[in-house]
Protein backbone atom coordinates (compact mmCIF):
# COMPACT_ATOMS: atom_id res chain seq x y z
CA UNK A 1 0.00 0.00 0.00
CA UNK A 2 2.82 2.68 0.53
CA UNK A 3 4.81 1.50 -2.39
CA UNK A 4 4.65 4.73 -4.76
CA UNK A 5 7.05 5.68 -7.90
CA UNK A 6 8.98 8.69 -7.78
CA UNK A 7 11.00 10.06 -10.40
CA UNK A 8 10.57 6.95 -12.75
CA UNK A 9 12.06 4.64 -9.24
CA UNK A 10 10.06 2.07 -7.33
CA UNK A 11 10.13 2.65 -4.25
CA UNK A 12 8.59 0.28 -1.48
CA UNK A 13 7.50 3.37 0.31
CA UNK A 14 8.03 7.28 0.20
CA UNK A 15 10.23 7.37 3.17
CA UNK A 16 14.20 8.10 2.68
CA UNK A 17 16.27 9.25 4.87
CA UNK A 18 18.00 12.10 3.86
CA UNK A 19 22.16 13.52 2.98
CA UNK A 20 23.91 13.96 6.55
CA UNK A 21 26.76 12.15 7.95
CA UNK A 22 24.51 9.16 9.22
CA UNK A 23 24.75 8.14 5.16
CA UNK A 24 28.25 9.46 5.34
CA UNK A 25 29.62 6.07 3.65
CA UNK A 26 28.38 2.60 2.22
CA UNK A 27 27.87 0.55 5.26
CA UNK A 28 25.48 3.73 6.85
CA UNK A 29 23.63 3.51 3.95
CA UNK A 30 22.85 0.04 3.52
CA UNK A 31 21.88 0.07 7.49
CA UNK A 32 19.60 3.01 6.31
CA UNK A 33 18.26 0.72 3.55
CA UNK A 34 18.00 -2.49 6.12
CA UNK A 35 15.82 0.24 8.50
CA UNK A 36 13.60 0.12 5.81
CA UNK A 37 13.71 3.68 3.84
CA UNK A 38 12.22 3.38 0.46
CA UNK A 39 15.45 4.83 -0.60
CA UNK A 40 18.31 6.68 0.50
CA UNK A 41 20.95 9.94 0.30
CA UNK A 42 24.35 10.04 0.55
CA UNK A 43 26.22 12.62 2.45
CA UNK A 44 27.10 15.38 0.10
CA UNK A 45 29.86 14.08 -2.24
CA UNK A 46 32.72 17.22 -3.14
CA UNK A 47 35.73 17.44 -5.75
CA UNK A 48 38.02 18.24 -2.65
CA UNK A 49 37.16 16.85 0.71
CA UNK A 50 37.48 19.27 4.11
CA UNK A 51 38.49 18.40 7.13
CA UNK A 52 35.62 18.26 10.30
CA UNK A 53 35.70 20.71 13.02
CA UNK A 54 34.81 20.36 16.49
CA UNK A 55 31.95 20.65 18.36
CA UNK A 56 29.75 20.62 14.87
CA UNK A 57 26.51 19.31 16.48
CA UNK A 58 24.09 20.60 18.83
CA UNK A 59 20.89 19.79 19.33
CA UNK A 60 17.45 20.47 22.05
CA UNK A 61 14.68 18.52 22.19
CA UNK A 62 13.49 20.37 19.27
CA UNK A 63 15.98 20.17 16.89
CA UNK A 64 19.46 20.72 15.89
CA UNK A 65 22.13 22.79 14.39
CA UNK A 66 25.07 21.50 12.59
CA UNK A 67 28.08 22.93 10.18
CA UNK A 68 28.99 19.41 8.69
CA UNK A 69 29.98 20.10 5.69
CA UNK A 70 30.37 17.46 2.92
CA UNK A 71 31.30 13.74 2.69
CA UNK A 72 35.24 12.89 3.52
CA UNK A 73 35.42 10.59 1.11
CA UNK A 74 37.13 11.43 -1.80
CA UNK A 75 35.29 11.10 -4.90
CA UNK A 76 37.38 7.83 -6.37
CA UNK A 77 36.29 6.09 -3.01
CA UNK A 78 32.73 6.34 -4.03
CA UNK A 79 32.38 3.49 -6.25
CA UNK A 80 33.66 1.58 -3.26
CA UNK A 81 30.87 2.63 -1.35
CA UNK A 82 28.48 2.64 -3.60
CA UNK A 83 28.64 -0.98 -4.14
CA UNK A 84 28.79 -1.72 -0.40
CA UNK A 85 25.94 0.81 0.19
CA UNK A 86 23.43 -1.47 -2.67
CA UNK A 87 24.95 -5.05 -2.31
CA UNK A 88 21.66 -5.53 -0.63
CA UNK A 89 19.59 -3.89 -2.73
CA UNK A 90 17.81 -0.38 -2.24
CA UNK A 91 17.53 2.91 -4.06
CA UNK A 92 20.81 5.00 -3.75
CA UNK A 93 20.56 8.68 -4.47
CA UNK A 94 24.01 10.48 -4.79
CA UNK A 95 24.12 14.12 -3.34
CA UNK A 96 26.62 16.40 -4.72
CA UNK A 97 27.49 19.95 -3.99
CA UNK A 98 30.05 22.03 -6.13
CA UNK A 99 30.28 25.41 -7.51
CA UNK A 100 30.20 25.54 -11.12
CA UNK A 101 28.15 23.97 -13.53
CA UNK A 102 30.30 22.04 -15.10
CA UNK A 103 32.12 20.68 -11.60
CA UNK A 104 28.68 19.32 -11.18
CA UNK A 105 27.98 17.64 -14.01
CA UNK A 106 31.55 15.80 -13.33
CA UNK A 107 30.71 14.57 -10.12
CA UNK A 108 26.82 13.67 -11.42
CA UNK A 109 28.36 11.10 -14.48
CA UNK A 110 31.04 9.70 -12.34
CA UNK A 111 28.72 8.94 -9.61
CA UNK A 112 26.02 7.79 -12.22
CA UNK A 113 28.83 5.21 -13.46
CA UNK A 114 29.27 4.39 -9.84
CA UNK A 115 25.64 2.96 -9.84
CA UNK A 116 23.71 5.61 -8.02
CA UNK A 117 20.12 5.70 -9.26
CA UNK A 118 19.62 9.44 -9.05
CA UNK A 119 21.51 12.65 -8.61
CA UNK A 120 20.37 15.20 -5.78
CA UNK A 121 22.26 18.75 -6.12
CA UNK A 122 22.71 20.24 -3.27
CA UNK A 123 23.05 23.86 -4.08
CA UNK A 124 21.94 25.69 -0.86
CA UNK A 125 24.20 24.62 1.86
CA UNK A 126 23.10 27.62 4.65
CA UNK A 127 27.13 27.72 6.12
CA UNK A 128 29.47 28.14 4.09
CA UNK A 129 27.29 30.30 1.32
CA UNK A 130 26.42 34.29 2.16
CA UNK A 131 22.88 35.01 2.93
CA UNK A 132 22.31 35.00 -0.36
CA UNK A 133 22.47 31.24 -1.26
CA UNK A 134 23.19 30.07 -4.71
CA UNK A 135 19.35 28.48 -4.40
CA UNK A 136 18.02 31.74 -4.73
CA UNK A 137 18.89 32.54 -8.16
CA UNK A 138 16.43 30.74 -10.21
CA UNK A 139 19.16 31.74 -13.57
CA UNK A 140 22.15 30.11 -12.06
CA UNK A 141 19.88 27.11 -10.43
CA UNK A 142 18.55 26.72 -14.08
CA UNK A 143 22.38 26.42 -15.79
CA UNK A 144 23.51 24.10 -12.82
CA UNK A 145 20.21 21.73 -13.40
CA UNK A 146 21.23 22.20 -17.57
CA UNK A 147 24.64 20.75 -16.94
CA UNK A 148 24.06 17.79 -14.84
CA UNK A 149 20.83 17.30 -16.68
CA UNK A 150 22.49 16.87 -20.08
CA UNK A 151 25.40 14.60 -18.24
CA UNK A 152 23.63 11.85 -17.14
CA UNK A 153 20.69 9.89 -17.67
CA UNK A 154 19.23 8.98 -14.29
CA UNK A 155 16.94 10.93 -12.43
CA UNK A 156 17.73 14.08 -11.36
CA UNK A 157 16.90 16.16 -8.38
CA UNK A 158 17.51 20.15 -6.50
CA UNK A 159 17.53 20.36 -3.29
CA UNK A 160 15.98 23.77 -2.72
CA UNK A 161 16.18 26.78 -0.16
CA UNK A 162 13.73 28.56 2.05
CA UNK A 163 15.82 31.20 1.70
CA UNK A 164 14.27 32.64 -1.20
CA UNK A 165 11.83 35.25 -2.23
CA UNK A 166 9.91 32.63 -4.45
CA UNK A 167 10.73 29.24 -4.36
CA UNK A 168 8.17 28.54 -7.35
CA UNK A 169 10.72 30.61 -9.71
CA UNK A 170 13.34 28.99 -8.69
CA UNK A 171 11.50 25.27 -9.02
CA UNK A 172 10.19 26.11 -12.60
CA UNK A 173 13.69 26.97 -13.36
CA UNK A 174 14.41 23.38 -12.24
CA UNK A 175 11.75 21.71 -14.04
CA UNK A 176 12.69 23.77 -17.74
CA UNK A 177 16.18 23.06 -17.29
CA UNK A 178 15.55 19.21 -17.54
CA UNK A 179 15.66 18.19 -13.87
CA UNK A 180 13.30 15.51 -13.08
CA UNK A 181 12.18 16.62 -9.57
CA UNK A 182 12.95 18.81 -6.12
CA UNK A 183 13.48 18.02 -2.53
CA UNK A 184 12.57 21.02 -0.27
CA UNK A 185 13.88 22.10 2.00
CA UNK A 186 17.30 21.94 2.85
CA UNK A 187 18.60 23.22 6.52
CA UNK A 188 17.66 27.32 7.41
CA UNK A 189 20.90 29.43 8.69
CA UNK A 190 20.48 30.08 12.48
CA UNK A 191 21.79 29.96 15.68
CA UNK A 192 20.38 27.12 18.16
CA UNK A 193 21.52 28.54 21.37
CA UNK A 194 23.72 31.15 23.27
CA UNK A 195 25.02 29.93 27.08
CA UNK A 196 24.30 33.16 29.09
CA UNK A 197 27.10 32.03 31.52
CA UNK A 198 29.90 32.19 28.92
CA UNK A 199 28.33 34.43 26.14
CA UNK A 200 28.67 31.81 24.22
CA UNK A 201 27.00 29.93 20.91
CA UNK A 202 26.63 26.23 21.91
CA UNK A 203 28.03 26.17 18.01
CA UNK A 204 30.75 29.55 17.20
CA UNK A 205 28.97 30.17 13.92
CA UNK A 206 26.47 30.11 11.86
CA UNK A 207 24.96 26.68 10.88
CA UNK A 208 22.04 24.88 9.62
CA UNK A 209 18.51 24.47 12.00
CA UNK A 210 16.62 21.92 11.40
CA UNK A 211 13.75 19.35 13.31
CA UNK A 212 10.74 21.08 14.35
CA UNK A 213 12.00 24.61 14.24
CA UNK A 214 11.68 24.55 10.23
CA UNK A 215 8.75 21.77 9.49
CA UNK A 216 6.22 24.85 9.46
CA UNK A 217 8.66 26.52 6.46
CA UNK A 218 9.03 23.15 4.70
CA UNK A 219 5.46 22.72 4.47
CA UNK A 220 4.88 25.84 3.12
CA UNK A 221 7.66 25.62 0.50
CA UNK A 222 6.43 22.04 -0.29
CA UNK A 223 2.35 23.19 -0.62
CA UNK A 224 4.05 26.53 -2.60
CA UNK A 225 5.34 24.47 -5.17
CA UNK A 226 3.16 22.04 -5.59
CA UNK A 227 0.73 24.85 -6.26
CA UNK A 228 2.78 26.63 -8.60
CA UNK A 229 5.05 23.72 -10.32
CA UNK A 230 4.03 20.41 -12.00
CA UNK A 231 7.17 18.73 -10.82
CA UNK A 232 7.63 15.68 -8.27
CA UNK A 233 8.71 16.99 -4.87
CA UNK A 234 10.62 15.28 -1.92
CA UNK A 235 9.02 17.15 1.50
CA UNK A 236 12.12 17.50 4.03
CA UNK A 237 12.13 19.33 7.18
CA UNK A 238 11.48 18.15 10.61
CA UNK A 239 9.77 15.20 9.92
CA UNK A 240 9.90 12.35 13.10
CA UNK A 241 6.68 10.88 12.63
CA UNK A 242 4.30 9.41 10.72
CA UNK A 243 1.59 12.36 10.99
CA UNK A 244 4.52 14.56 9.97
CA UNK A 245 5.19 12.37 6.48
CA UNK A 246 1.48 12.59 5.96
CA UNK A 247 1.26 16.25 6.28
CA UNK A 248 4.07 16.61 3.80
CA UNK A 249 2.30 14.48 0.95
CA UNK A 250 -1.24 15.77 1.58
CA UNK A 251 0.14 19.18 0.68
CA UNK A 252 1.57 17.65 -2.79
CA UNK A 253 5.22 15.79 -2.13
CA UNK A 254 5.45 12.59 -3.55
CA UNK A 255 7.88 11.56 -0.91
CA UNK A 256 9.80 12.56 2.12
CA UNK A 257 13.68 12.91 3.39
CA UNK A 258 14.22 12.10 7.09
CA UNK A 259 17.81 13.54 8.23
CA UNK A 260 17.21 15.06 12.02
CA UNK A 261 15.17 12.32 13.37
CA UNK A 262 17.80 9.91 12.25
CA UNK A 263 20.79 11.75 13.79
CA UNK A 264 18.48 12.37 17.08
CA UNK A 265 16.62 8.75 17.85
CA UNK A 266 18.71 6.54 15.78
CA UNK A 267 17.58 4.38 12.47
CA UNK A 268 15.10 2.45 14.07
CA UNK A 269 12.59 5.57 13.98
CA UNK A 270 12.52 4.59 10.05
CA UNK A 271 10.66 1.52 10.53
CA UNK A 272 8.48 2.79 13.07
CA UNK A 273 7.56 5.57 10.96
CA UNK A 274 7.22 3.56 7.61
CA UNK A 275 4.98 0.88 9.98
CA UNK A 276 2.60 4.03 11.23
CA UNK A 277 2.09 5.60 7.92
CA UNK A 278 1.35 1.53 6.73
CA UNK A 279 -1.09 1.35 9.99
CA UNK A 280 -2.83 4.68 9.25
CA UNK A 281 -3.20 3.75 5.48
CA UNK A 282 -5.48 0.65 6.21
CA UNK A 283 -7.24 2.36 8.97
CA UNK A 284 -8.14 4.66 6.65
CA UNK A 285 -9.59 2.56 3.57
CA UNK A 286 -6.69 3.77 1.51
CA UNK A 287 -5.48 1.18 -1.29
CA UNK A 288 -2.30 3.56 -2.67
CA UNK A 289 -0.64 6.29 -0.34
CA UNK A 290 -0.45 8.29 -3.97
CA UNK A 291 -4.04 8.37 -3.45
CA UNK A 292 -3.79 11.07 -0.70
CA UNK A 293 -1.08 13.34 -2.64
CA UNK A 294 -2.07 17.06 -2.42
CA UNK A 295 -5.57 16.43 -0.65
CA UNK A 296 -5.00 18.71 1.48
CA UNK A 297 -3.89 21.78 -1.41
CA UNK A 298 -7.82 22.29 -1.86
CA UNK A 299 -8.26 23.35 1.61
CA UNK A 300 -5.10 25.58 1.14
CA UNK A 301 -6.14 29.10 0.44
CA UNK A 302 -4.29 32.67 -0.55
CA UNK A 303 -5.49 35.02 2.08
CA UNK A 304 -7.49 37.27 -0.44
CA UNK A 305 -9.84 33.65 -0.66
CA UNK A 306 -10.43 33.36 3.34
CA UNK A 307 -13.99 33.95 4.29
CA UNK A 308 -14.80 36.74 6.14
CA UNK A 309 -17.24 35.06 8.35
CA UNK A 310 -18.77 35.93 11.54
CA UNK A 311 -16.60 33.37 13.45
CA UNK A 312 -16.91 33.11 17.54
CA UNK A 313 -15.72 30.62 19.84
CA UNK A 314 -17.41 28.25 21.62
CA UNK A 315 -16.95 25.80 24.67
CA UNK A 316 -17.46 22.09 23.02
CA UNK A 317 -16.98 20.27 26.43
CA UNK A 318 -17.54 21.05 29.88
CA UNK A 319 -16.41 20.80 32.69
CA UNK A 320 -12.90 22.59 32.12
CA UNK A 321 -10.05 22.00 34.48
CA UNK A 322 -10.58 24.69 37.57
CA UNK A 323 -7.30 25.47 37.96
CA UNK A 324 -6.34 26.54 34.32
CA UNK A 325 -6.92 30.11 32.58
CA UNK A 326 -5.18 29.93 29.67
CA UNK A 327 -7.88 31.17 27.11
CA UNK A 328 -8.92 33.84 29.75
CA UNK A 329 -5.15 35.22 30.20
CA UNK A 330 -4.12 35.05 26.25
CA UNK A 331 -8.04 36.06 24.87
CA UNK A 332 -6.33 39.73 23.32
CA UNK A 333 -9.97 41.20 22.95
CA UNK A 334 -11.44 40.23 26.87
CA UNK A 335 -14.08 38.06 25.76
CA UNK A 336 -13.22 35.04 27.47
CA UNK A 337 -14.28 34.71 31.34
CA UNK A 338 -13.95 32.07 33.93
CA UNK A 339 -16.43 31.04 36.86
CA UNK A 340 -15.04 27.67 38.72
CA UNK A 341 -15.01 25.12 35.96
CA UNK A 342 -17.50 27.20 33.70
CA UNK A 343 -16.06 29.26 30.88
CA UNK A 344 -18.23 31.83 29.28
CA UNK A 345 -17.39 33.40 25.81
CA UNK A 346 -18.80 37.05 25.30
CA UNK A 347 -19.97 37.03 21.55
CA UNK A 348 -20.22 40.19 21.16
CA UNK A 349 -17.04 40.94 21.98
CA UNK A 350 -15.19 37.28 20.19
CA UNK A 351 -13.83 38.55 16.52
CA UNK A 352 -12.92 34.91 16.18
CA UNK A 353 -9.19 34.75 15.81
CA UNK A 354 -8.51 31.45 16.75
CA UNK A 355 -6.10 31.18 19.40
CA UNK A 356 -7.61 30.21 22.24
CA UNK A 357 -8.89 27.05 20.22
CA UNK A 358 -4.79 26.42 19.81
CA UNK A 359 -3.69 27.22 23.31
CA UNK A 360 -6.59 25.14 25.10
CA UNK A 361 -4.47 22.01 26.19
CA UNK A 362 -8.46 20.26 26.70
CA UNK A 363 -9.43 21.47 23.19
CA UNK A 364 -12.75 22.04 24.51
CA UNK A 365 -12.85 25.52 22.35
CA UNK A 366 -13.80 25.51 18.93
CA UNK A 367 -15.20 28.15 15.79
CA UNK A 368 -18.23 28.10 15.38
CA UNK A 369 -20.47 30.78 12.41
Amino acid sequence: MLRTNFLGLELKNPVIVAAGPWNRDGVRLRESIAAGAGAVVTESIVSDTMLDVGPRIACDDKGAQNIRLYSDIQIEGWEREMKIAKSDGGIVIASISAHSPSELAYLASKLEKFGADAIELSVSNPMLESLEVVASHADVIYEMTKAVSEAIHIPLIVKLSQNTTNISKVAKAVREAGGSGVSAINTVRGILDVDLEEARPTLSTYGGISGDYIRPMALSSVATIAQTVDIPISGIGGISSARHALEFLMLGASTVQIGTAVMMQGKHVVSQIVKDMDAWVVSHGISRIDEIRGRALENLKSFDEMRYEPFVSTVTGVPCKENCSRCVETCMYGAITKAGNTVHVDRTSCTGCGLCTSICPEKKLSLEL
